[in-house]
């Protein structure tokens, strides 16, 4: 299971060091069920980034200040420089998915 966001503080850090994959999700959203059984193989398969599960509903406000309206929504960083996002209210593939992450 990938590590939740805690606080802005820790979103402020992980954005400025190292690679990370923010994954914008919530428990009622039933679109991010469905890639739920899928998201630890493709943390496996990109281990050079670390992913961390952000609930929409408690960062709302960061979510506004990314652009981030719908869910599930992925954005990469790599230190400090966004490196890409993948942000829609659609339902995501697996392939989808993947194709982002080796676009980056």
């Amino acid at each position: 299971m990938m590590n939740q966001l805690q606080s802005m503080e820790e979103f402020r850090q992980m954005r400025e060091n190292g690679k990370h994959i923010f994954m914008f999700s919530a428990d009622w959203c039933p679109d991010c069920r469905v890639i739920e059984p899928i998201l630890p193989e493709i943390e496996e398969k990109y281990h050079q980034y670390t992913f961390i599960y952000v609930d929409r509903d408690q960062f709302i406000d960061l979510c506004s200040e990314l652009d981030i309206f719908g869910i599930p929504s992925f954005l990469a960083f790599e230190d400090g420089k966004e490196l890409g996002r993948l942000v829609s209210k659609d339902r995501k593939t697996k392939e989808e998915i993947e194709s982002f992450i080796e676009s980056l």
